[in-house]
């Protein structure tokens, strides 16, 4: 059994790292700015989803694979970076369907899948799992796997509180900023020049 210390330290940690700005809590920022509450909290929803594959990738031995293998790194960060200017792109094009018509709303598992996404595409989060989950197991306490299960579920009680704060408080600024005339128009403007700066920063990124 894990010390409850212990949880609560990576509990903390957890809560830290979540707050630093990174590439999902910015893409849960932009999208509740843009598209409200119930889309950010659907976003953070899936980007947890995400964190489910990278926890199992680390307790199965995947992430070591990837940390070996420089095509499969690359391979994954080509992909995140394409997804992340496919983003870009959709976030223009609704800048310039805002200026006749309000674009048409994704669903809540459009929301969902590009959460997934997101966050699986992104090879730094299975790699920094796969340094940060092992300084709190130990093997004196049994089995490594179901303490990086624990760990991982830990991790993403914590993301859900911080990103769910962010996707409430982002939501609030973009009902505000909704009042003025061609806000929406700049905000995806907006949006599509951070998916760009993530989508550099994750094809300029090493292992």
């Amino acid at each position: 059994m894990m010390p409850a210390d212990t949880l609560a330290g990576f509990f903390v940690a957890s809560l830290a790292l979540g707050i630093a700005p990174g590439p999902d809590n910015l893409f849960v920022l932009t999208q509740a700015t843009l598209h409200g509450a119930r889309a950010g909290l659907i976003v953070t929803l899936g980007l947890c989803t995400g964190l489910l594959v990278h926890t199992a990738a680390v307790t199965l031995g995947l992430a070591a694979l990837i940390q070996a293998s420089a095509f499969a790194f690359a391979a994954l960060k080509a992909a995140g970076a394409i997804y992340l200017l496919w983003l870009a792109w959709q976030a223009l094009r609704a800048s310039a369907a805002s200026a006749a018509h309000a674009p048409p709303a994704l669903t809540a598992g459009q929301y969902y899948r590009r959460g997934i996404v997101m966050n699986v595409s992104n090879p730094k989060v299975t790699l920094f799992f796969l340094a940060f989950l092992p300084q709190f197991a130990d093997p004196a306490r049994g089995a490594l796997a179901p303490q990086f299960v624990l760990l991982g579920g830990v991790f993403i009680a914590a993301t859900l509180l911080v990103f769910g704060t962010i996707a409430l408080a982002a939501a609030r600024l973009g009902k505000w900023l909704a009042r003025a005339p061609g806000a929406q128009a700049l905000l995806n403007r907006l949006a599509a020049l951070i998916f760009i700066a993530l989508a550099a920063r994750l094809a300029l990124s090493a292992r």
